[in-house]
């Protein structure tokens, strides 16, 4: 397995994968830095699709992803790569259209391995941002509105 920091204007994100296929992108908490980090041809290339990503949110992620989920979770990530940069879905809406529950829903968007290339951070509340990673206030969520409006512009 290898791996690939990318910072971000928000953070440092961590790419997960081996030859063939992307295992994980994911925040880190705080700065990471090991010196023993190896890359490959993919991690490499996420990375720098991510670079581009934050200057301008307009990028297609066509990336292969190992097996990673449920059934069900893999449907909804799969879902949720159709919404467009720029847009948002409510959970309900998503959940409406794959026959399922708003709260189902956003445990998949909690449990997803693939920040921003399967953008979960599309999906909100009908009242509000709803939550990110988890999280309903905090550091994930100022990620998730700063991720929106780079999107919207």
């Amino acid at each position: 397995m290898n791996q690939t920091l990318v910072d971000t204007p928000i953070g440092q994100l961590n790419i997960v994968a081996d030859e063939h296929a992307l295992y994980k992108v994911e925040w880190l908490d705080s700065t990471y830095v090991n010196a023993s980090i190896m890359s490959n041809a993919l991690t490499k290339n996420i990375g720098s699709l991510l670079a581009q990503y934050f200057l301008n949110a307009n990028i297609n992620f066509s990336v292969p992803f190992a097996k990673a989920g449920t059934p069900f979770q893999r449907r909804v990530w799969q879902y949720l790569q159709t919404i467009p940069v720029g847009e948002t879905l409510s959970y309900s809406e998503v959940a409406e259209a794959l026959s399922t529950s708003p709260r189902a829903v956003g445990n998949a968007c909690r449990a997803n391995p693939f920040v921003i290339i399967v953008p979960c951070h599309r999906v909100v509340s009908k009242s509000g941002i709803g939550g990110y990673s988890g999280q309903t206030t905090g550091n994930k969520i100022a990620i998730k509105q700063w991720l929106l409006v780079h999107e919207r512009h």
